[in-house]
């Protein structure tokens, strides 16, 4: 308040003479303005006077970084197939007469899904018959011929020539013989094919053909059928990437396979991989691989994304912080470390996995280092903090 008073009494002596040229009138208000601005600025300089610096250290917790043993991983996207995928076609030509599944439905091995005409194809069977029984008479007759010149042979009655063409008349009615027997085989295979079945134990698709149509052999795909279980996933890795696993992943270096669903979660069964490219492809630069899962409860469908992970047998020793700890900059990404004087600075570091909320650290930070995992937004490299180990601050 003492300030005040002389602040006012030096102004006064100042401005006396200015007061006395300004009309009466208007020496009020104008008195007024400046008695208002002298307490604002009266207010403003105490304020300034009474603020201090603040150079307290800025309380935060963290964790000692200690190695741990962790097997060697990588994650990526991935594609369900089936097991075996077949496209369901005629081997003969005809007129569908029925349809013997439900679109969609799992069916057997040997199962009849379509039924062809088969009243052509009983027709040529019986026809093929006819002509076998036609030349077993031939050979009969032949063999008969035969035997008969051999004994008139015996008797110098007929010449050695005439043998021999009746030998020869055998042999081609026995030739005779063979491709009529032939040709009813055929014959009752395209009968038996007028039956189309299902060549392996799986799930039907839609059905392209409908009763009444006149599908060809060997070019109308009637439907499909997919085997569900085992389940195949196809994926692919950089070869970037497999400098992690020796530059060649394969399933002798490979301890498990883990599918995540697409809601986050872990399949219940572990995949193995049944298949590994043995070059790199040229235009993708990956190594195309597939794993393969027991399906039984056909979660898994042909088509669908999921995510999985590949755990090799070696480990290796990394650093695990919690992901809130690790922060990203132009520079990529980093972590505060305290040193010996509570002061904190950015550590980059190189980033490896998940595992469940924390980061794997596969460089960048050495055992003991102490990792701040809060109060991050108010740092900056050379603050000075209050550290607090963060099992002591928990409890």
């Amino acid at each position: 308040m003492t300030n005040h008073y002389f602040l006012i009494a030096g102004i006064h002596q100042q401005y006396l003479q200015i007061f006395k040229l300004i009309p009466r009138g208007n020496v009020i208000s104008l008195g007024c303005c400046l008695i208002i601005f002298l307490l604002a600025a009266c207010n403003a300089s105490d304020t300034k006077q009474t603020k201090a610096p603040s150079n307290s250290a800025i309380a935060v917790t963290y964790i000692t970084a200690q190695p741990v043993d962790l097997p060697v991983s990588l994650e990526t996207i991935a594609q369900a197939e089936g097991a075996r995928d077949v496209e369901i076609r005629p081997r003969v030509s005809g007129i569908i007469l029925k349809r013997l599944f439900a679109e969609g439905s799992e069916v057997e091995a040997g199962e009849t899904l379509y039924l062809i005409d088969p009243e052509p194809f009983q027709n040529a069977l019986a026809e093929a018959k006819a002509e076998f029984r036609e030349q077993d008479v031939r050979v009969m007759r032949a063999k008969s011929d035969e035997q008969r010149q051999r004994q008139l042979l015996a008797q110098n009655f007929v010449s050695q020539r005439a043998y021999d063409l009746a030998t020869a008349d055998l042999a081609i009615a026995l030739a005779g013989l063979q491709a009529a027997k032939v040709r009813v085989q055929q014959a009752e295979l395209n009968l038996s094919y007028t039956a189309v079945k299902a060549p392996i134990h799986g799930v039907t698709g839609r059905s392209l053909f409908s009763e009444g149509a006149l599908v060809s052999a060997n070019s109308s795909v009637l439907t499909t059928l997919v085997q569900l279980t085992p389940i195949w996933v196809r994926f692919s890795f950089s070869d970037n990437e497999l400098t992690k696993f020796g530059g060649h992943l394969h399933s002798n270096n490979v301890e498990k396979v883990i599918m995540i669903l697409p809601d986050g979660s872990e399949y219940q069964q572990e995949g193995e991989i049944n298949f590994a490219a043995s070059k790199i492809d040229s235009l993708l630069g990956t190594q195309q691989l597939r794993a393969t899962f027991d399906n039984a409860d056909q979660r898994i469908l042909p088509g669908q994304f999921v995510r999985v992970r590949v755990i090799a047998r070696e480990s290796r020793a990394v650093f695990v912080v919690p992901q809130v700890a690790v922060l990203t900059s132009d520079f990529g990404r980093y972590v505060y470390v305290i040193d010996d004087a509570n002061t904190v600075m950015q550590r980059p570091v190189t980033v490896g996995d998940w595992i469940g909320k924390d980061w794997i650290i596969m460089d960048g930070l050495k055992t003991g280092d102490r990792v701040v995992v809060d109060n991050l937004i108010k740092l900056a490299p050379g603050k000075h903090v209050a550290p607090q180990l963060k099992e002591t601050a928990s409890s």
